[in-house]
């Protein structure tokens, strides 16, 4: 069977600039690479509702545009962010946080979560261009209306496209980051293998050297 296109925030082709996901920080301190296979995801990692906002890091129009630097999106976005756009990112993340969630847990999605995504989509978006050396820039006029506009687009295509069913959680019990499965095998468990899955893998392996008392 012919294996789901990638969705539209999907590592791109060979060539393509640079891999895509974030560089996050553990509770240790320990650095990892996370790819939750999506820009609309990858908005997710800057907070969230409820217990999540204390990870909050979009407070100032500065880190908005700081995370569009290290999101998915191409190079060179020179950005016209105000208050205004924080504030309207943070209410988009936390309805796609838990929009995300209940589609990884086969729960119903609810209307207001995504009126939420509905009325940023329905925004003019982030116009890309080719420069003169071929690569992929930006028509200017790009505002945190329009950025919020192209991160509820993906999300609407990746929420109604062959991927939907492989939105998922990580499946250590501590963790709770979201992604989409995009390998080809579609059997992602984890956040990344060198966080969460070394140390499930480790876990289960002391749990088998634990000497039977029964």
């Amino acid at each position: 069977m012919e294996s789901p296109k990638p969705p539209p925030g999907a590592p791109g082709p060979p060539g393509s600039p640079g891999p895509p996901g974030l560089t996050l920080r553990s509770h240790e301190g320990k650095s990892y690479r996370f790819d939750p296979g999506a820009l609309c995801l990858e908005l997710l990692t800057t907070g969230g509702p409820g217990a999540y906002a204390r990870w909050e890091v979009l407070h100032e129009p500065a880190d908005l545009a700081a995370w569009a630097d290290r999101s998915r999106l191409p190079g060179g976005l020179d950005l016209a962010v105000d208050r205004t756009d924080v504030e309207r990112a943070r209410t988009l993340r936390d309805a796609l946080f838990l929009l995300t969630a209940d589609r990884a847990h086969g729960r119903p999605l609810q209307p207001d979560h995504l009126d939420a995504v509905n009325a940023a989509a329905a925004e003019p978006p982030l116009v890309a261009r080719i420069e003169a050396d071929g690569t992929c820039g930006w028509a200017p006029g790009a505002t945190g209306a329009r950025l919020l506009s192209t991160v509820a687009r993906d999300a609407i295509e990746l929420f109604t496209g062959p991927y939907a069913d492989r939105i998922r959680e990580c499946g250590a019990d501590n963790c709770r980051l979201l992604f989409v499965d995009t390998s080809r095998p579609g059997r992602r468990r984890w956040c990344a293998m060198e966080h969460c899955g070394n140390r499930e893998k480790a876990r289960a392996h002391r749990a088998r050297r634990v000497p039977d008392k029964g």
